[in-house]
């Protein structure tokens, strides 16, 4: 039985002064406890006694030697293990760091940046009667004392990761800060000093007012942010009073900020000048993009939507994450067999594959990661897109200009005088952009491209609706991927359980499917900040053409009809590859159940 830790307020500890963590102190406690030996401690203590440690933190100078617990189970004592355990003995919650959750504007207010530096401490969240502050010196409580009759709540301390609080102390009070300042710059109209004329000339210029500087903090903070907290969407959404800015991370949309909407409308004038668009037209919609470093240094580009609303312009900014473009297709989630009849019809020198599935199911990145494994020097690879979502030096790429008449079919005529190998065109939207695609494909190209259907046999009916004769479909139609993506279960916290049969027969029907002894299902952790989910993966229905299914197609064929045939031939619907992977321990039932519809 290992050892528990005592508290320092037991007969043994008594209360302790106030002083900051020390080295040999920690040690002797390691020791004692048994986590440590003396072989362990003994030169890291003539160490300290020289000196060598003493502007690093005893838990980072500890957690960074690679030391194992010597009580069974033997496991690694990095920063985890040494907070779980001097929590113990000093009878504090430890807690792991949140920026989503922490209401950066309400915390700050507390107390100044200097004072939290100067006891290492970050307020995390303000309640009715209490503060909880996060703390890596839990024997320091003089500032406890003195800010408790100013803020008249009593304080709650708890520990956290000593780098954490030091970054995370920077950030908060940084953005702050600058929120405070564009505030009251816009209620003394600042934001409507600026004539016409100079807006224009911003955007010329590219360069803001000196007096802006803050406004460029929080946008710098805001896209690396969204970097290090893995979003594939921010959102800007201006409001009456104030105003929101949201992430989507995994699918599912996570609020993050809530500004005063004076302070947005600079905020948004700041993106549209860094993406070269017009910040004087606020009436319609614009896009734009931009490319910036995420905090490794990775270039990534970044594509904006602005759109008028009754409170101001509201901007999305889709991230393309460019290592999209080196996943193999285990890494998207493919299984063997999709991956053996994926390549067969990638393979074909010419021909018609299409991609497709709802907006935000994973299309482009499917599409981008089979162009780069076919884009070799011996492959020319054009692109037409609308818009280039993700820049590429293997491929050709064009970009659609509606205002120009450049529109994806004239962009199709265009690249079929280009010797083009492989054609990938950014969607099939009306017929004369389908029957460029097909004359493309009957004329020796191999042509990928994107549709907006349901399943995959739809799409069949998709292209005939669009005018396309289905003796020319019946020639060039090699394939059709239908695709959704799932999120996973967070590695840190799933747990194996008894499949519940009814819920599986509602995922399974009206296929039959044998029932699994055992799923995973989702807990909830601070990885995956209690979601029980990390991560997305991909769901394939995959169509191969046979002669037997070219025959069906005709201008009377049905879905219906495609997809018993289809069934017959052995495709896999999307709920049965999404049965798959909640039998192999990725995702679990409700999930796949939420992401494909029950007639898919």
């Amino acid at each position: 039985m290992p050892a528990v830790p005592k508290s320092p307020t037991s007969p043994k500890h008594p209360p302790e002064r106030e002083r900051r963590l020390a080295l040999p102190e920690l040690l002797d406690w390691l020791e004692a406890d048994g986590l440590l030996g003396p072989d362990q401690t003994e030169a890291l203590r003539a160490l300290a006694g020289r000196g060598a440690f003493r502007d690093k933190h005893p838990l980072e100078l500890l957690a960074g030697r690679g030391f194992n617990d010597r009580r069974p189970p033997g496991r690694a004592l990095d920063m985890e293990a040494l907070l779980a355990w001097l929590g113990q003995r000093t009878g504090l919650e430890v807690v792991r760091i949140d920026p989503l959750k922490v209401e950066v504007g309400k915390v700050t207010a507390v107390m100044s940046y200097a004072y939290a530096a100067r006891f290492g401490v970050l307020p995390l969240e303000v309640r009715a009667s209490e503060v909880v502050v996060a703390t890596a010196e839990p024997f320091i409580t003089e500032w406890e004392r003195e800010l408790a009759p100013i803020v008249r709540k009593r304080f709650k301390r708890v520990l956290a990761d000593p780098a954490d609080l030091r970054r995370l102390q920077v950030e908060f009070y940084t953005i702050a800060k600058s929120v405070v300042f564009a505030e009251r710059d816009a209620g003394q109209g600042g934001a409507k000093r600026q004539s016409l004329e100079q807006l224009i000339e911003l955007g010329r210029s590219g360069k803001l007012d000196a007096n802006d500087q803050h406004v460029v903090s929080i946008v710098d903070w805001l896209l690396q942010y969204a970097f290090d907290q893995r979003a594939s969407d921010i959102h800007l959404e201006p409001r009456r009073d104030t105003s929101t800015i949201r992430f989507r991370i995994d699918g599912v949309l996570h609020e993050v900020y809530q500004l005063p909407s004076p302070v947005m409308a600079p905020i948004t004038s700041r993106l549209k000048i860094l993406a070269r668009m017009d910040i004087a037209e606020k009436r319609r919609p614009q896009d734009g993009r931009l490319k910036t470093r995420d905090p490794e240094g990775t270039e990534i580009e970044l594509r904006l939507s602005t759109m008028p609303t009754a409170f101001g312009e509201k901007l999305v900014m889709r991230i393309f994450d460019p290592s999209v473009l080196v996943r193999n297709f285990a890494e998207l989630g493919f299984d063997a067999e999709d991956e053996a009849s994926w390549r067969r019809m990638v393979e074909e020198p010419h021909g018609i594959i299409l991609v497709t599935g709802p907006t935000g199911s994973g299309k482009t990145t499917t599409l981008y990661s089979t162009l780069r494994q076919l884009a070799t020097p011996e492959v020319n690879v054009c692109t037409v897109e609308d818009p280039i979502e993700l820049v590429d030096p293997s491929f050709n790429q064009m970009q659609v200009h509606q205002a120009i008449g450049l529109d994806f079919a004239a962009g199709v005529r265009t690249l079929l005088r280009q010797d083009p190998d492989i054609i990938m065109v950014g969607e099939i939207r009306d017929h004369e952009t389908a029957d460029m695609a097909v004359q493309a494909a009957l004329t020796g190209h191999l042509v990928l491209s994107t549709l907006h259907t349901n399943d995959a046999p739809s799409s069949v009916t998709r292209l005939v609706d669009l005018g396309v004769p289905p003796f020319l479909l019946q020639s060039s139609l090699l394939g059709v991927i239908a695709q959704r993506l799932a999120r996973t279960l967070c590695a840190a916290c799933k747990r194996p359980v008894a499949c519940d049969e009814g819920e599986w027969q509602q995922l399974v029907a009206p296929f039959k499917v044998r029932v699994p002894k055992q799923v995973h299902e989702a807990v909830g952790c601070l990885e995956c900040r209690g979601t029980g989910y990390r991560g997305r993966v991909g769901l394939y229905e995959m169509l191969t053409f046979t002669p037997a299914l070219r025959a069906l197609i005709s201008a009377q064929a049905e879905a219906d009809g495609l997809r018993r045939a289809a069934l017959g031939a052995g495709m896999k619907p999307l709920r049965l590859r999404g049965a798959q992977k909640v039998a192999a321990g990725l995702t679990t039932a409700a999930e796949v159940i939420r992401v494909v519809p029950p007639s898919v």
